[in-house]
């Protein structure tokens, strides 16, 4: 099976948790159920008075994806992470699924759509000229998903193929850069790239590793290549919003220090998560 070390891959690529450690100091009611939020919601500048409206591009599994039995109506690990942080704030969760392009280029936060994007969104200079960014909560890397019987064996042999990306994405620019000899085949989200592979539309797909993996779990595409982008993936905010951006921070780092995010993360990430992924897509 070629699953579970992608995972092990993945869990290599996010396991170091780059959330910056909180230099307040310690609350005397730390512990009591009865502590009040850390932020008074009402200085936050919500979109929605006592609500987190948070945008997303979904699906985009394992860390968006739509859920009918859920709360808000999606899961997936951004989605956990998200719902720890507005329960934390003592706030209401509301998700939107939103285009990709308008997440990241701060359009959507601009014009009020929503408080948040948490889209497994990379760390970028050129975004955060737009965007207000948290401190990092997954590190990624970019990989190169194909058919098992495809002879493309690394990025070096895309000449002349076509190669899906998401358009807006770091993979999408990682693709520009360094397989200049593909003809690169823009899509909104993951969804229609894979349908795009499953037709044979494309030879393979330049995409974040996680989001490839879930596509190797039949064993009919596998991932040849990884690269080591050094990317961060951060919930991204309308820039002047720094009361808000304080609060997310204090309750990332709170995730991190009570061992709730090591538990989220095993969730999604950990070895058994992948058999349980084998085992749904086989039943």
């Amino acid at each position: 099976m070629k699953t579970r070390p992608l995972f092990a891959a993945a869990a290599t690529a996010g396991l170091i948790f780059s959330l910056a450690a909180c230099g307040s100091e310690e609350d005397p009611d730390a512990g009591n159920g009865d502590a009040a939020p850390a932020a008074d919601a009402a200085d936050l500048d919500l979109v929605t008075e006592g609500t987190l409206t948070v945008c997303s591009d979904v699906p985009y599994v394992p860390f968006e994806d739509f859920d009918d039995t859920a709360p808000s109506g999606f899961s997936g690990f951004d989605i956990d992470i998200v719902s720890a942080v507005a329960d934390g704030l003592g706030v209401d969760l509301v998700v939107k699924d939103s285009a990709f392009d308008g997440l990241q280029s701060g359009l959507s936060l601009n014009a009020g759509e929503c408080d948040m994007a948490a889209s497994a969104m990379t760390i970028t200079e050129d975004r955060a000229q737009n965007l207000a960014f948290s401190d990092g909560y997954y590190d990624s890397l970019q990989s190169l998903l194909v058919p098992t019987d495809s002879d493309i064996a690394s990025i070096g042999d895309l000449s002349g193929k076509r190669v899906a990306v998401q358009q807006g994405t770091t993979g999408e620019s990682y693709a520009t850069e360094n397989a200049t000899d593909a003809e690169l085949v823009s899509f909104p989200s993951d969804a229609e790239m894979f349908q795009a592979i499953l037709a044979g539309q494309v030879d393979a797909i330049l995409q974040d590793l996680p989001a490839n993996v879930p596509h190797t779990a039949d064993e009919a595409f596998t991932i040849v290549e990884e690269y080591d982008t050094e990317e961060t993936y951060g919930l991204a905010m309308k820039k002047g919003n720094d009361a808000l951006v304080d609060a997310v921070n204090e309750q990332l780092a709170e995730l991190r220090d009570s061992g709730d995010y090591d538990e989220l993360y095993a969730k999604y990430f950990s070895e058994d998560a992948a058999d349980s992924d084998d085992a749904e897509s086989t039943s």
